[in-house]
């Protein structure tokens, strides 16, 4: 797949363009969106998303844009699970409602712009050393594994993270715990102090770093291309503001999801592991000579995954359907 710089710089400029519209269009007035609000604008970037990957297709083939529509909805269903914690986040720190759209924003700018790096990162380790698959497959099978042992916990286990994070940010920072409208810094007695604002953010910008350690890694075992990469991650993290209105109280009852991205993740895993078998140039491995297994298509990785997330929802709808939805 060749793309061109200028294909790139055009790339970027647009989805720069995107979000700095979402800024000014949505985010720059403090104001809680209504659920219609959340709805048309989700609607309206899933849709961009899906109008990308025909893009691909009709340039690079099929074969490519079944590779950005695997990545893209994995990407977006890694991202739902980050909206458990942005979640907890908001609570911890009790970000006024209407302030948390400029939290979000900011806060996946700061995501893509560090997927960005570890993209960059990634691509030159898998083209200098194909051992990095094995290692990509390992680390997501363990990945998979602790999704299943924190099941129930996710909660215990971010507020402890969040304490640890606010106890080196306020050694460092001068911190107030009272809000200025929706500024990050503020003054007091002419002293220039941190919000807990800009602490909500730091929280954030923390976790999104341990949210690209999955998620590069679980994309690359879906495709090699950098580009694909990168826009599958743009295009999924974008909408995800209006996404965290959209489907906030709904999110207690997905209550399988980690069972399913677990899945999703020990399966991309077993890819890598296969694809670095069938690449092998390790010399304690088969003498250093290429595995003759079976390799997983994209068409096959594609099903497995939109099959894993249709019956993990459909299953935690069910199980609460007489739940009442958190307000």
């Amino acid at each position: 797949m060749h793309v061109s710089p200028l294909v790139w710089v055009i790339t970027c400029v647009v989805i720069l363009g995107l979000f700095v519209f979402d800024f000014f269009a949505h985010v720059r007035t403090p104001h809680a969106p209504t659920f219609r609000e959340s709805a048309f604008w989700s609607t309206v970037y899933i849709g961009i998303a899906i109008l990308f990957g025909l893009i691909v297709m009709w340039l690079w083939g099929s074969q490519y844009g079944g590779e950005y529509f695997a990545g893209y909805v994995t990407e977006k269903a890694l991202s739902v699970d980050n909206l458990f914690v942005f979640v907890i986040i908001m609570a911890t720190f009790s970000v006024p409602r209407e302030y948390q759209q400029k939290v979000l924003l900011i806060g996946i700018v700061m995501a893509l712009v560090m997927r960005g790096i570890f993209i960059a990162v990634g691509a030159a380790a898998i083209n200098t050393y194909s051992w990095v698959f094995y290692l990509f497959g390992a680390f997501l099978i363990y990945t998979a594994y602790t999704l299943v042992r924190d099941h129930g916990h996710e909660k215990e286990v971010e507020e402890e993270r969040d304490s640890k994070i606010v106890a080196v940010a306020k050694k460092i920072l001068p911190t107030t715990d009272s809000y200025d409208g929706d500024k990050l810094v503020t003054r007091i007695n002419g002293k220039r102090v941190v919000t807990p604002l800009l602490l909500a953010l730091v929280a954030i910008g923390f976790t999104d770093v341990l949210f690209a350690l999955d998620s590069i890694p679980a994309i690359y075992g879906l495709t090699q291309e950098p580009y694909l990469v990168f826009t599958a991650n743009a295009f999924a993290l974008m909408g995800l503001r209006q996404l965290y209105f959209l489907i906030g109280g709904l999110l207690d009852r997905l209550v399988y999801l980690s069972y399913g991205l677990s899945i999703i993740l020990a399966f991309i895993g077993v890819k890598l592991v296969l694809h670095a078998l069938h690449e092998n140039t390790l010399g304690f491995v088969n003498g250093g000579d290429h595995v003759a297994v079976p390799e997983i298509t994209t068409g096959m990785s594609l099903t497995v995954i939109v099959g894993v997330l249709a019956v993990t929802t459909v299953a935690s709808l069910l199980k609460t359907r007489n739940m009442t939805p958190a307000k």
